[in-house]
């Protein structure tokens, strides 16, 4: 019942294994795909310059999904989209280790060779992380292997012991067997923690950002304190607030990663159909004077009741500013804002350049520094516009160019390359069954930036208007309020929105793609 010696030079080539061994080959397989796996996660947390090689696969499936693939995910999983797409791709490689377990026993070189292709798969998806190091990936990739392809051949020496000294018709209760499954075990829970530990790491970025010894200065035009009758959630339970905080806020990106930015080495450029190029640093952008305003966001993926929406207040400094700074010329009719990950979105100059709205580059968020998952240091904020075409993220450049010259990135995937925000409204109370008598009916209505100018309730199709909070902005949702005396049985509630402008929300259905969800939001209650 001892290990078997394991020669350094025989290591890589165990003996065959009898067909009763295959599960624990399998075991074997996986688990050293899990320590190749834990250790490049937790390499990625501790060296710069390295990437996580999961979410670098898990990018490219992002970068190379096909049209429509977007708002299937989204509607699956909403904000959980991306631990989805990287519990897929760990799951993927666990198995493709356990074939690799199962391919050992007839030729141990050939399943080191598919360890390395693996691991050559990972150091080409990094190539699309701008901020990982060649030479420091790939010498964590030959590590991460080195670990995998060691610790299969560990295993699968010992399985060619265990073949040696129990026959198989004992090997069910072998105790050697059973050492085997706890050292196994053991290895699997210290790669488990690696890649918790890697990844924690790697997000600790989350957390709000220090901005160092040059803060983000006050506004020299603040929006004055939220008076009375502009938040309707206190008084309504179940009702939106008017003011989302920053942990609660949605986020939907490309990013799997969180990119972290180092503020002395951040830089914004502008450039393109330009006078002069320029290109400003961190001190020299706050420099600029500094602007506040309520602002509420939307993605364009967000289905109709959805979720994918949110108002907070957003301090930094005028787009037009900056812009103005270069010099726009006259035949630059789109603005393209391109995140340090290279995510770009696309939108027309004549939207941002208008003087109706406030476009602006965001550095603060509900009074706080922008959290990096919101886009520290800086991001665009452009009212009325989803955010697929506007809402960069961890802003590195603007380009002025032409609308027909380039596509942003989700445009060649079958989303509108023009797309303002729908007028939507949703209920947010009641939901499920509730009892007989006054019953609140509550939600939020939004269409930035043409504003809300009435909401309707509809309690099986009997139509009437809603009260409405005291708008903060045509910028910003507003939350809705209508008593119902109800009755027992089941009942249909819809809302309906008109916005500024006199237009009533779209009644037919839609689907996000290309351009916004349309529709009616409708719910059934049951009262007794």
């Amino acid at each position: 019942m001892h290990d078997v010696p394991m020669d350094p030079a025989t290591a890589t080539a165990p003996p065959p294994l009898p067909a009763p061994h295959r599960r624990l080959a399998v075991l074997a397989g996986v688990v050293a795909a899990g320590v190749a796996i834990g250790l490049s996660e937790l390499l990625a947390g501790l060296l710069s310059g390295t990437s996580s090689l999961v979410a670098a696969i898990g990018q490219q499936v992002i970068d190379r999904q096909p049209p429509g693939a977007k708002d299937f995910v989204v509607a699956l999983f909403g904000i959980n989209d991306k631990l989805a797409l990287e519990v897929v791709v760990v799951l993927a490689a666990l198995a493709f280790g356990a074939l690799l377990g199962l391919l050992a026993r007839r030729s141990f070189v050939a399943a080191a060779l598919g360890f390395a292709a693996f691991g050559m798969l990972g150091f080409l998806a990094a190539f699309g992380d701008p901020t990982a190091n060649t030479s420091l990936v790939a010498a964590q990739v030959a590590v991460a292997v080195g670990a995998g392809v060691q610790t299969l051949s560990w295993s699968m020496a010992r399985l060619a012991g265990m073949a040696a000294i129990a026959a198989p018709t004992t090997i069910g209760t072998d105790p050697v067997r059973r050492t085997f499954l706890l050292r196994s075990g053991a290895l699997g829970f210290a790669a488990l923690a690696a890649g918790i530990g890697g990844r924690a790491l790697l997000e600790r970025g989350r957390i709000a950002p220090d901005t160092g010894s040059t803060p983000v200065p006050p506004a020299s035009q603040a929006v004055a304190a939220l008076g009375p009758g502009m938040d309707l959630a206190p008084t309504t339970p179940g009702l939106t607030s008017i003011v989302i905080p920053n942990d609660r806020f949605y986020r939907i990106d490309t990013a799997l990663i969180t990119p972290s930015v180092d503020l002395a080495e951040w830089r914004l450029r502008i450039h393109g159909l330009v006078d002069r190029e320029v290109t400003l640093t961190w001190d020299e952008l706050i420099a600029l004077p500094m602007i506040e305003q309520y602002v509420t966001i939307a993605c364009v993926s967000n289905e109709v009741g959805g979720n994918l929406v949110g108002n907070a207040k957003w301090a930094g400094v005028r787009l037009r500013d900056v812009l103005e700074l270069a010099g726009v010329q006259s035949n630059a009719t789109q603005l393209v804002g391109r995140s340090v990950d290279g995510w770009t979105a696309g939108m027309p100059t004549a939207w941002v350049m208008d003087e109706a709205r406030e476009p602006m580059i965001a550095l603060k968020m509900n009074d706080e520094p922008l959290p990096r998952a919101h886009g520290f240091p800086a991001r665009l904020i452009i009212p009325g516009l989803y955010g697929y075409v506007s809402a960069t993220k961890w802003l590195g450049e603007l380009e002025l160019t032409t609308l027909e010259s380039f596509d942003g990135y989700w445009v060649p995937l079958g989303w509108a390359k023009e797309a303002p925000i729908l007028t939507q409204s949703r209920i947010d109370t009641p939901r499920g069954s509730v009892t007989p008598g006054r019953v609140a009916i509550a939600g939020i209505a939004w269409a930035p930036d043409r504003g809300v100018s009435k909401v309707e309730v509809a309690v099986d199709g009997q139509w009437r208007e809603a009260q409405l909070s005291t708008p903060i902005s045509d910028t910003t949702w507003v939350q809705w309020l209508a008593s119902w005396d109800a009755t027992p049985g089941d009942h249909a509630i819809s809302v309906r929105a008109t916005d500024g402008e006199g237009v009533v929300q779209e009644e037919l259905s839609s689907p996000p793609a290309p351009d916004g969800a349309r529709g009616w939001h409708t719910i059934r209650v049951n009262v007794g």
